[in-house]
């Protein structure tokens, strides 16, 4: 008999929600983790850096004081303490990560886990073996190197060095366009920093629909956000305190000088340890192959994720890992749907999207009909004086099926919610038009949108 019904490799959002689900269904479950409960999200990724943005927003409304009748001399800023901020918050929620765990009885095991055979583990800091029944790999990702762009936690450096960096710097260069280049850049040019962003496709956030990263290049323009596209980076040297990246735009090549060099170009998965090769566990450009159900082909053996690589998101994880456990107690549980899985970058102003781009639609030979309201438009976001943005609605013209919700403005990751409720439930635009919504509330933008399929906005005239 073995010692567990489902041994949990790693502790990300992916595995302690998959371990406490577990636990709730009746499972005897452990879970190995060789660090902090909470994974990169939670230490040091999406917590961390969202408290760092909202101080961001702080000080953007402070340097603003006057537009609200509010004035004072002598203004002073300390990253440093915004920074110690974020690493409170983080402790308070690993704290309340290892409670939920312990009161639902999941056991805690610290150490790094390795198969030894698919229902057999080795545990090197605890110098045991442990079997189950089931095995989750949960292992996560970390910041991707690449050649000519290594960090040295100094002038090069990756997004958890950043997330620890007390002192502010001058000036620096952020080697990525992605939801975290965006993000930083926003928090440090709310500082003052002279920020410059080298993104090697057309447009920052170049997986979002191309109107919104339009837009948001706007808005990063008039916050004097600088940014080069389409550019190929050739790498990164450091010396004398500072660091210079060598790239190629525009056919020509060009150097920068900094005093940080941020690298964000994507994560790579954590498999290095597991020793997956002892049990047949294949593994495809560096990530965990998976099959339906989430399963590696090596019977017991599963993996969720960010080790996956379907989609690096933490509340893809969290999903995979209740689906996947709910199965495992012969509870039915629906496949992910993972074209209308939510997407949210917390830049200023921020973007949220789901479901297909305006694009990626007529590419696949979707008829569509499109509906847009700017955010000027609303009452809320004038109260609040955060007028950039839009919400923009894709549906099929024939079937009328919400095809993509895409998003940008103030607080619009807030309003994925609705968004993605009314994909999941197959709503149409008319039906989302028909939603009543509190006015007033930003929330009404994305009825207007909706009514705006069809020509029927009633607070924006289009010709």
């Amino acid at each position: 008999m073995a010692d567990y019904d489902i041994a949990i490799i790693g502790g990300g959002p992916g595995g302690y929600v998959a371990a406490i689900r577990a636990a709730q269904l009746g499972k005897k479950v452990v879970l190995i983790e060789k660090d902090r409960v909470g994974g990169l999200c939670l230490n040091w990724g999406c917590i961390p850096s969202k408290a760092l943005l909202w101080n961001a927003e702080v000080v953007t409304l402070m340097r603003d004081a006057e537009t609200y009748g509010v004035s004072f001399d002598n203004l002073r800023l300390d990253m440093g303490k915004a920074i110690d901020r974020s690493r409170q918050i983080v402790d308070q929620m690993v704290k309340g990560v290892e409670f939920l765990l312990n009161k639902n009885g999941v056991t805690v095991i610290s150490g790094e886990a390795s198969f030894i055979s698919p229902h057999e583990l080795r545990v090197t800091d605890q110098q045991s073996t442990i079997t189950s029944d089931h095995t989750i790999i949960a292992t996560g990702a970390r910041p991707r190197t690449l050649a000519g762009l290594a960090t040295d936690g100094a002038a090069i450096i990756n997004s958890r060095d950043a997330l620890a960096l007390r002192e502010q710097p001058a000036s620096v260069i952020i080697v990525g366009g992605g939801p975290i280049g965006v993000e930083f850049a926003t928090f440090w040019r709310a500082y003052g920093v002279d920020v410059t962003i080298v993104e090697a496709l057309d447009h920052l956030l170049p997986l979002e629909d191309e109107e919104i990263s339009t837009q948001l290049e706007r808005a990063f323009k008039k916050q004097k956000i600088k940014f080069i596209t389409g550019a190929q980076v050739h790498g990164a040297t450091a010396a004398n305190g500072r660091a210079t990246v060598t790239l190629t735009a525009a056919g020509k090549e060009q150097q920068l000088e900094a005093d940080k060099v941020l690298v964000s170009i994507g994560f790579e998965a954590n498999v290095e340890a597991l020793d997956l090769d002892a049990i047949g566990v294949q593994v495809e450009r560096g990530y965990i192959k998976t099959g339906p159900g989430l399963g590696t082909g090596v019977d017991g053996v599963y993996a969720i994720g960010d080790v996956t690589g379907i989609k690096n998101l933490a509340h893809v994880a969290s999903a995979m890992g209740v689906m996947l456990v709910e199965r495992l107690a012969g509870r039915e549980s629906p496949e992910l749907d993972y074209a209308k899985i939510p997407c949210a970058t917390y830049c200023q102003p921020e973007v949220a999207s789901i479901g297909l781009t305006e694009r990626q639609a007529r590419d696949a030979g979707r008829t569509i009909k499109v509906g847009k309201f700017p955010i000027r438009a609303n009452g809320r976001a004038k109260a609040i004086n955060m007028m950039d943005g839009i919400i923009k609605i894709v549906a099929d013209a024939d079937t009328r099926e919400m095809l993509g919700v895409h998003m940008i403005g103030p607080w619009v990751t807030e309003l994925l919610a609705e968004a993605s409720l009314g994909m999941t439930l197959e709503a149409t635009p008319r039906e989302l038009g028909w939603t009543v919504a509190a006015h007033p509330t930003l929330a009404e933008t994305v009825k207007e949108a909706a009514l705006a399929v069809d020509g029927e906005a009633i607070h924006f005239w289009t010709e």
